[in-house]
């Protein structure tokens, strides 16, 4: 069901349903979500309305990189409308042929190591608008062997409330909720040479150590059976995610130091911590998202952390 209903407690006690309706321009929808875009869809602002050159003869709304280092191309819509798909997807054809354009924007907004962190693998498309038909969304499925494509519904509900809800997700390359990734078990990352320039090898992604696998598939048939996510190995860690990330694994397999470290978004001020289990790494680098890291070296600790997996997908 992707219909979302919004009730307020009036004085008499009693709940009133909230009638959600549109924008009335969509720019102002537009300016609204780019203010808190990296919170409401993880995805840090490059630039507005950018241009496509004389050729293309484009303008893109929104252009950015999501917490994974995709290339997203972000496409609004007031209400409901056939071509926002196909203009879209446009924009992110455009896009993959101007990659060093793209990844010197980056490096002015965001720093030379954020520009060399681009994974081309798999662009990906956001599309946000009023309403979605079923043809929209088998429309979105066209693009599945390349890139990603997510629809989101947007809602207004008075003045200060906005909702948005992912009502379609096309994940662009295998990786299922219902299974772990097919991923190497050697504990290395395997690499394709291309040519330099040529954008990040299709099989690049991280390996689940041989010593860690059978660990792993319990915490994957943890995270998979709290909520519908989607499994997406990247370089150096496994995504769980919907709209935004849920949860990162990554593998520690040196001789003195095997577990897994699964980073969750949870605020760890609301998590009782147990030393050697979790741990605050809000202010600390580390790979992967999320603010609470768990230490996962055994079943054990699989079940213990069940209830903080189950908390991380209810509030995402």
């Amino acid at each position: 069901m992707t219909d979302l209903k919004v009730f307020r407690r009036n004085a008499g006690g009693r709940e009133v349903e909230l009638r959600g309706s549109t924008v009335t321009r969509e720019r102002d929808l537009q300016r609204r979500v780019e203010e808190a875009l990296e919170a409401m869809l993880g995805v840090r602002l490059l630039a507005s309305e950018y241009p496509t050159g004389p050729w293309h003869q484009g303008r893109i709304d929104t252009l950015g990189l999501d917490e994974n280092d995709t290339p997203v191309v972000i496409e609004f819509k007031r209400g409901r409308d056939a071509g926002v798909i196909t203009q879209a997807t446009s924009y992110l054809v455009w896009l993959t042929a101007h990659r060093h354009e793209f990844e010197a924007l980056v490096c002015r907004q965001l720093g030379s190591e954020a520009a060399e962190a681009v994974d081309w693998r798999r662009p990906r498309v956001i599309c946000v608008a009023g309403e979605f038909s079923r043809h929209d969304r088998a429309a979105a499925s066209l693009h599945q062997r390349d890139r990603r494509v997510d629809l989101v519904r947007y809602r207004l509900f008075g003045p200060d409330l906005l909702t948005l809800q992912l009502v379609e997700t096309v994940p662009g390359f295998a990786g299922s909720a219902q299974s772990a990734p097919s991923v190497p078990t050697e504990p290395v990352v395997e690499v394709d040479r291309t040519p330099e320039g040529a954008g990040a090898p299709a099989n690049e992604q991280v390996a689940v150590p041989e010593c860690l696998r059978e660990l792993y598939r319990e915490l994957d048939e943890a995270l998979t059976a709290a909520g519908e996510l989607e499994v997406v190995p990247l370089k150096h860690y496994i995504a769980y995610k919907r709209l935004l990330n849920v949860a990162s694994v990554i593998f520690r397999s040196s001789p003195s130091h095997r577990a897994i470290l699964l980073y969750l978004r949870l605020d760890p001020d609301t998590v009782e911590l147990e030393e050697g289990f979790t741990r605050n790494v809000r202010n600390k680098g580390h790979l992967g998202t999320g603010d609470l890291e768990v230490r996962i070296a055994s079943s054990e600790d699989v079940e213990k952390a069940v209830p903080l997996i189950r908390r991380a997908v209810e509030e995402s």
